[in-house]
């Protein structure tokens, strides 16, 4: 991904700061409008989140934000956590800082009562209700048995509340990813910025009270249910409930598991809201290279920051950016993020991304320690604000195998780069985490002068 991030801004809402962004310019304004918790700057480290949201200003000027007592915007008491009133206040708030007079809106989740609410309070304001995987009553009733039995639903809040700092319930908000490593580290720490634990159970605990179906046939807003058939969250019977009881709503079934929306086939559910949107659909058409992939990793990075303390631990970290970036410049890298300890680059040629490996791995020693590196070269989406494809979670899963020192590639790059001078050891058949198949992992051996 790339470092260039939407710019994070403050609307005012009562005494409270509500954190927004605006991505896009196109001529429909569209408010992603969060389940549960959230963190708006945290969501464009996920890639496959970013290209969700990139997909959506692709046709809209998209507005994103954090509901009070969440993410970037004010925290409050436990006790105190809003109402559906008060995050309507806010989302009116961040229309008007974001200087938009009427804007669809795109309700996730636990977002779907409030904008159901929004939509028949202020109809002038809203131009369009898109719902996904959501609900009109939380807990179960007899004429609304789609939903959790209260003493189920008590259950998961105390559970989410006890898991919080690691990936939570992942198996039900996306059981597709739920054992991939890079995906439960995203997840636990988007969690983690979002709310507290003692915050996160209150606002499971709130949503218990959540009862909208007696609005549901005074909403005159033209609008589209979708929902996946397989969600394990949010049992799909609640939007056919609210299909029926919506006038004139569109309900669009598709296939999944996954309650979040940017897991499993994400382009579907963009094309659908695209096509209600503007008319028409467009799907994503990203440039496709062949590019190899470099992932850079500091070793023991955790001891060495406890035994540094914090300021020198933030100065060894900035001179070891500065010179990492000055290498990927020196072998006419692309660097594409700055994540955890390391970085990830892209090269147009393995040879170079390997001779920039190996000088990265000599230079940092100066600052006393050391990295390990993986790559591998396949095929990348180049999309915008970053890349995607199954070559990038192989290069992470090859560098996880490197020890202190180590440059590791695939037998992809090793087949590449024949007549390159370059020597390689064998380091055997891997299974990789989350990739289908075997991979033969080698050893670079460090270029001769």
């Amino acid at each position: 991904m790339s470092s260039v991030r939407p710019t994070t801004r403050y609307a005012k809402s009562d005494d409270y700061s509500i954190g927004y962004q605006v991505v896009g310019d196109g001529a429909l304004d569209l408010v992603y409008v969060p389940g549960f918790v959230s963190h708006v700057e945290q969501a464009w480290e996920d890639p496959d989140f970013a290209r969700f949201l990139s997909r959506l200003a692709s046709f809209s000027r998209l507005i994103l934000f954090d509901k009070r007592g969440t993410g970037l915007s004010d925290r409050v008491p436990v006790k105190m956590l809003p109402t559906l009133e008060e995050r309507m206040d806010d989302v009116r708030a961040v229309l008007d800082a974001a200087g938009s007079e009427r804007a669809a809106l795109f309700g996730v989740s636990e977002g779907g009562p409030m904008t159901m609410l929004f939509a028949t309070t202020y109809p002038e304001r809203v131009a369009a209700l898109v719902l996904y995987g959501t609900y009109a009553k939380r807990v179960r009733d007899a004429d609304y048995p789609w939903a959790p039995t209260d003493g189920a639903f008590r259950e998961f809040a105390a559970a989410v509340e006890r898991d919080w700092g690691g990936p939570a319930q992942l198996d039900s908000w996306a059981p597709s990813v739920a054992n991939e490593a890079r995906f439960k580290e995203w997840w636990a720490k988007y969690l983690r910025l979002g709310a507290s634990p003692a915050a996160a159970r209150a606002v499971l605990e709130m949503t218990r009270e959540i009862d909208v179906r007696s609005i549901l046939p005074a909403i005159r807003t033209p609008t589209l249910i979708l929902h996946r058939s397989g969600d394990l969250r949010i049992d799909v019977g609640g939007s056919r409930y609210m299909a029926r009881q919506i006038p004139d709503a569109r309900m669009v079934e598709l296939p999944g598991i996954d309650h979040l929306p940017w897991v499993g086939d994400a382009d579907a559910i963009v094309d659908e809201i695209e096509e209600f949107l503007t008319g028409t659909r467009h799907s994503a058409e990203p440039a496709r290279v062949l590019a190899t992939v470099l992932f850079t990793d500091m070793v023991e990075s955790t001891s060495r920051a406890v035994q540094l303390g914090d300021a020198r631990w933030r100065a060894l970290i900035s001179d070891h950016d500065r010179l990492v970036r000055t290498e990927l410049t020196r072998f006419r890298g692309r660097e594409i993020d700055r994540r955890g300890d390391g970085f990830l680059a892209i090269f147009d040629g393995p040879a170079r991304a390997i001779r920039c490996a190996f000088s990265i791995v000599e230079r940092v020693h100066e600052l006393g320690i050391q990295v390990r590196a993986g790559l591998h070269t396949g095929e990348l989406e180049i999309i915008e604000p970053g890349i995607a494809g199954i070559a990038v979670h192989i290069g992470a899963r090859v560098m996880s195998l490197a020890g202190p020192d180590e440059v590791l590639v695939s037998s992809t790059v090793k087949d590449l780069v024949a007549g390159s001078g370059l020597s390689f050891s064998d380091r055997g058949i891997h299974e990789l985490k989350g990739v289908p198949g075997s991979w033969r992992i080698l050893r670079a051996e460090p270029p001769t002068a």
